[in-house]
């Protein structure tokens, strides 16, 4: 009994010695990690991973304003923003999340949006410019087929899409979020689904105002605010829209909007109008995450379907969330992008959500 009272002091006396050397150990472990994450890959004057990055374009060069966060050689994320015409801004949300996971991403202003060049020239509004102005972006990043994720939400979801379909040979990874694969498709959904749910005075007098191509009327935008953004676009009492949003929102492009989107709501009346791709999601054999939203602008069910048809797709639903998810239903879409982003790099073809 003596010696089994002089081994149970001892044995606490080494658990806690190894408990201590294990913490100190993971304590290294993370310095190390955190260390190599902010670590600068820049050289010369540093700039907070800002790079102006010239591009070639029919009308001459343009500079492109991006500005990198993290250092991760397995997982570059570069994001697409939508509108079009909007800006990097609202994908501000993943400064909260990637960090922690040692996910590095790339923040991208398109040109005529946000901190890029603005050469006000409707003829390049036009979708294969966009796409080899990606190209362009992505060799002057050093970014390939080790490392290269592609997240486009909205209108980028449709110009990761194209850019995926002529150059997915670079690409570890594509993130198509919030985007149908057919504007026709969106239209008829817009019409058939979304416009019914709007209260039939308020979408009468939406209606009027369209048919006068009357888009300029304050009172168009108080009608949609409440009763279109405010349920499809992020579902948030709009006093309380995250500020990242307003604020992108409030540089939109107006110019690019319209001229691809057209100027209405419910459906597509510009460049974009007959796009359609559904056909060529087959030959996507890059792993793929669809992202849909229940209460989204687009159609959740048709998203779902573009994750079967690609060789390599996964499908995230959010289901208390709009075409914002990645804010009205935060916690679902960040957790399945980071949860894609790590097993495709860690091999896996098809991600389970």
């Amino acid at each position: 009994m003596k010696t089994l009272k002089t081994f149970i002091p001892l044995f606490i006396v080494l658990l806690a010695l190894f408990s201590a050397c294990v913490k100190q150990s993971n304590t290294e472990k993370s310095t190390s990690l955190n260390a190599d994450y902010f670590k600068s890959t820049d050289t010369g004057v540093q700039t907070g991973g800002i790079k102006v990055i010239p591009i070639q374009t029919s009308k001459g060069k343009f500079n492109i304003w991006t500005k990198r966060i993290g250092n991760n050689p397995s997982i570059k994320v570069l994001l697409l923003n939508g509108g079009p015409g909007a800006t990097h801004e609202y994908f501000e949300c993943f400064e909260s999340f990637f960090p922690g996971q040692g996910i590095e991403f790339i923040y991208y202003d398109q040109l005529g949006c946000g901190n890029s060049d603005n050469p006000k020239d409707t003829t390049l509004w036009d979708l294969p410019r966009f796409v080899e102005e990606v190209e362009q972006v992505r060799s002057a990043l050093h970014l390939d087929t080790t490392n290269f994720y592609l997240l486009g939400h909205s209108w980028g979801g449709i110009l990761a899409m194209e850019y995926a379909l002529k150059y997915q040979s670079n690409l570890k990874g594509l993130i198509i979020s919030n985007m149908m694969s057919s504007c026709p498709d969106y239209g008829k959904y817009a019409e058939s689904v979304l416009a019914k749910q709007m209260d039939p005075k308020v979408l009468s007098e939406i209606r009027a105002m369209e048919a006068k191509g009357d888009f300029s009327n304050s009172r168009y935008m108080e009608l949609l605010m409440p009763n279109f953004y405010a349920k499809h676009i992020c579902r948030i009492p709009l006093d309380q829209w995250p500020e990242p949003v307003n604020r992108s929102f409030s540089k939109l492009n107006q110019s690019l909007y319209v001229t691809m989107q057209g100027p209405s709501e419910f459906g597509l009346s510009g460049k974009l109008e007959k796009w359609d791709r559904k056909a060529d999601l087959k030959t996507l054999t890059v792993p793929t995450l669809v992202i849909g939203a229940t209460h989204d602008t687009m159609d959740p069910e048709h998203m779902k379907w573009m994750a079967t048809q690609v060789q390599n797709g996964s499908f995230l639903l959010c289901p208390n969330g709009s075409h914002m998810c990645m804010y009205d239903d935060q916690k679902t879409y960040v957790n399945g992008v980071i949860k894609f982003l790590k097993e495709t790099n860690e091999g896996k073809k098809k991600v389970e959500l």
